[in-house]
């Protein structure tokens, strides 16, 4: 998990559909994003070329060393990969998941597990603001560059946000637009969370999400669960509630669910590997 804070390195360019596959391409066979060929072999411009290698981190499909991680290869590999290109929702999920949780571009998990916490709408300023009382809080106000991270702001709705004026399919091509998470107000240049109207994420997804979390803890409070989970995919309590209970009778054997005296908390009761979980999902589609 990363301990800085980090809101540059995507050069003001949003995540496109494509980038991931061909990042992971690009490094799979042995190539270097700091040679001049890059441009050349990933077919982009040099800024992209850098957009593209902070995506690979921000999104998990390289870790901090730029070498390839385990779900990177689950997803992206051309002869096992189960989802290469990005065909099915619960792998927009999970990249969703990845990016919010683990922290490698800081503001998207200040915005879904934050901002959300205090308001269902918002604007641009809001966001800027929220982030400058962090890094104060952080000790870190001395670093807090407010032109960086409104372009930070900038790129994060547009990976979540339909385009109110699309100039052209490009503008439709951002990688997690199909969440529909955030919404533009159509009367004003407010946002919202998109709570009531979202697509539903997969339940091994949430289970995957559930596992990373929980680390070596055996029991989750609910509230633990509710601000780091729940919030990240933009679920409220009923949602949340239904799908422990749901995630509780499929892997009843690995853990469960209760709410006694008021006290609600998961407790695991046997192993499970997270990538087994994402095989449950994707092994039968």
């Amino acid at each position: 998990m990363s301990l800085t804070y980090k809101f540059s390195g995507h050069e003001s360019f949003p995540c496109k559909t494509l980038w991931l596959k061909k990042g992971y391409d690009f490094v799979n066979n042995g190539n270097d994003f700091n040679s001049p060929n890059a441009v050349i072999d990933l077919g982009v411009g040099k800024n992209m070329v850098s957009s593209i290698r902070y995506w690979l981190k921000a999104f998990g499909i390289t870790d901090t060393e730029g070498n390839l991680t385990e779900i990177g290869n689950y997803l992206f590999d051309d002869e096992n990969g189960r989802d290469k290109y990005l065909e099915d929702l619960a792998t927009l999920w999970l990249l969703h998941f990845n990016i919010v949780f683990l922290q490698e571009a800081t503001l998207y998990n200040w915005f879904f597990c934050g901002l959300q916490r205090e308001r269902a709408q918002f604007d641009k300023e809001q966001i800027i603001t929220f982030a400058r009382l962090r890094m104060t809080e952080a000790g870190k106000q001395n670093v807090f560059n407010e032109n960086t991270v409104k372009k930070d702001t900038g790129v994060l709705l547009q990976n979540y946000t339909l385009p109110r004026k699309a100039q052209s399919n490009e503008d439709y091509s951002s990688l997690l637009l199909d969440l529909d998470l955030v919404r533009q107000k159509m009367e004003t240049k407010g946002y919202y969370f998109n709570v009531d109207g979202k697509r539903k994420v997969t339940k091994e997804v949430f289970m995957y999400g559930l596992l990373r979390m929980k680390n070596k803890d055996n029991t989750i409070a609910y509230e633990t669960i509710q601000e780091q989970l729940g919030l990240l995919f933009c679920m409220n309590d009923a949602e949340t509630i239904a799908m422990l209970r749901e995630l509780s009778s499929v892997y009843s054997k690995q853990m469960t669910y209760s709410d006694v005296s008021g006290i609600r908390q998961v407790q695991f009761t046997g192993e499970l590997d997270p990538i087994k979980v994402l095989e449950d999902y994707y092994a039968h589609i």
